[in-house]
């Protein structure tokens, strides 16, 4: 869906793009190739116009092509309307030689007329994103706007068998009928709708001054210019009010996005610093070799992973993946592992410290958020690892030779029950023996046809390694996954642990 999404915004931008430009060469041609220099001067003004709103429309429509949520598809769906407007009044009007030409000045009144309801169409749905309608007004117009927008197009529409609305001339000159007034119905319904709602609108003055210029700056300059249909310089108040409102609106938008960055990119390093990150992470011991790393999926994560000497002999390691993601599944986060930590200190077996963590999590989880781990306690002098896992996946272990994923019986997921029971499992370590513990961002890491990466393929690389250190290992598995992935975007946070043991003491 996302990838359909970034292909229709740089569609979006490529018409725009191709409008202007093929705007810009079509008047340079015409002021090249016209010997009428009065003619040229008139056409001056308004052909620069066009021409010129062509351009800045591919300019705000680059501008937010990027930003998402607030009403951003609205404002470049409005855009786009705004840039085929120029496009055809420049072309029927300037190019084609209109009023000259009857057919021409009837395509052109029928279709300004057909975008003027597009763009005051997709206003609404800007403003209604951007500022927040809200009450029953909102939910009338939701319903309403769209039914009024249907039977108005086929009011204009029905203008192509009879002249019900508007009629041109044989002279191709434009003049109103006398039912005219019904295609006014819905702009000004639909107008004075949305002009209430942003006045009601909680949002800043500047905010709502900002969107209502799209509305009355183009009827100040109706009434200005005595009510003559088509003149460009209409289509210039709406091009300013789309300037304003981008101007004003988004640009207070990329102030609270960016002060959210920031707080977030603050989340990322108090995340990252609870996290052990100084490798080789206990140099003074030739026991063992172990290695660590986690990507979250967004600016912070949900998993996490962990390793402590819980006394001289035993070594402690921990490996988890909280519900969710973003912020409530770090806050989470950062919980689980200071609660499994300091009950693993105590010294008692794996299975007792997701049992009282479990407990701990339970007594305050409001959120009702949970979290799958693993937890192994090793003993360095005799390499017994006594283990227990609460819903996590598999671990992999390397023995003689080949690394295969040790199907350990699981437990009842942290947070997720209150009075959960645990078991104890063993695992005899011989020298040169590993250990490789995940999360399932790995197994489920997704290529762009939405398959999985599977424990197969993590195996696979895994063994094509499986004499290397620690840190060797873990890059290879990224690598793996990052080339079947390939372009995708990565869905889940991905950590891995990989534990090594050496020698007895």
């Amino acid at each position: 869906m996302k990838k359909l999404q970034k292909h229709q915004v740089r569609l979006g931008l490529g018409f725009t793009v191709a409008v202007a430009l093929l705007m810009v060469g079509m008047t340079c041609v015409i002021f090249y190739a016209t010997k009428d220099y009065e003619r040229m001067q008139l056409y001056l003004y308004d052909c620069g116009i066009d021409v010129l709103g062509a351009l800045v429309c591919a300019a705000l429509y680059f501008g937010c092509m990027k930003q998402d949520g607030d009403g951003a598809k609205a404002f470049r769906t409005l855009t786009v309307f705004v840039s085929a407007s120029f496009a055809v009044n420049f072309l029927l009007y300037y190019v084609l030689g209109v009023p000259e030409r009857r057919v021409f000045t009837f395509l052109f009144v029928l279709f300004s007329k057909l975008f003027d309801l597009a763009m005051i169409y997709f206003f609404y749905q800007y403003m209604k994103r951007t500022l927040g309608f809200k009450g029953k007004l909102t939910l009338w117009a939701d319903k309403g706007i769209p039914i009024l927008l249907v039977l108005e197009n086929l009011v204009i529409l029905s203008n192509i068998l009879y002249p019900v609305t508007f009629l041109i001339d044989e002279s191709g000159m434009y003049s109103a009928t006398g039912a005219s007034f019904a295609e006014d119905i819905y702009l000004l319904v639909a107008s004075l709708i949305t002009a209430i709602l942003i006045i009601r609108s909680e949002n800043p003055r500047n905010q709502k001054a900002a969107g209502l210029t799209f509305i009355f700056l183009p009827i100040v300059n109706y009434v200005l210019v005595g009510g003559a249909f088509g003149e460009a310089s209409q289509y210039g108040m709406i091009l300013m009010s789309l300037i304003i409102m981008y101007c004003i609106i988004f640009n207070d938008r990329s102030s609270k996005l960016a002060a959210t960055q920031t707080e977030l990119n603050m989340a990322t390093e108090i995340q990252a610093s609870m996290l052990p990150s100084i490798f080789p992470a206990f140099p003074d011991r030739e026991e063992f070799d172990l290695y660590a790393s986690m990507d979250p999926a967004k600016e912070v994560g949900g998993d996490f992973y962990d390793f402590f000497m819980i006394d001289p002999d035993h070594l402690g390691v921990v490996i988890a993946d909280v519900s969710g993601k973003g912020v409530p599944a770090a806050l989470f986060m950062m919980i689980s592992k200071t609660v499994v930590q300091n009950f693993a200190m105590l010294g008692i077996s794996a299975a007792e410290v997701l049992k009282r963590a479990n407990d701990s999590l339970c007594a305050q989880n409001k959120m009702e958020m949970f979290v799958t781990t693993w937890i192994g306690i090793l003993e360095l002098s005799t390499g017994k690892m006594t283990c227990a896992s609460a819903g996590h996946e598999y671990p992999a272990i390397y023995h003689d030779g080949a690394f295969e994923l040790l199907k350990d019986k699981h437990g009842f997921v942290l947070g997720g029950m209150e009075g959960a029971r645990y078991r104890d499992y063993e695992i005899q370590f011989e020298t040169g023996d590993k250990i490789f513990v995940y999360t399932d961002g790995v197994p489920e890491a997704t290529d762009a046809n939405k398959e999985l990466f599977g424990t197969d393929r993590m195996l696979a690389a895994l063994n094509s390694e499986a004499e290397a250190t620690p840190k060797e290992i873990l890059r290879t598995v990224r690598a793996s996954v990052d080339e079947f992935v390939g372009a995708a975007e990565q869905f889940d946070d991905l950590t891995m642990l990989c534990l090594e043991y050496r020698k007895k003491k």
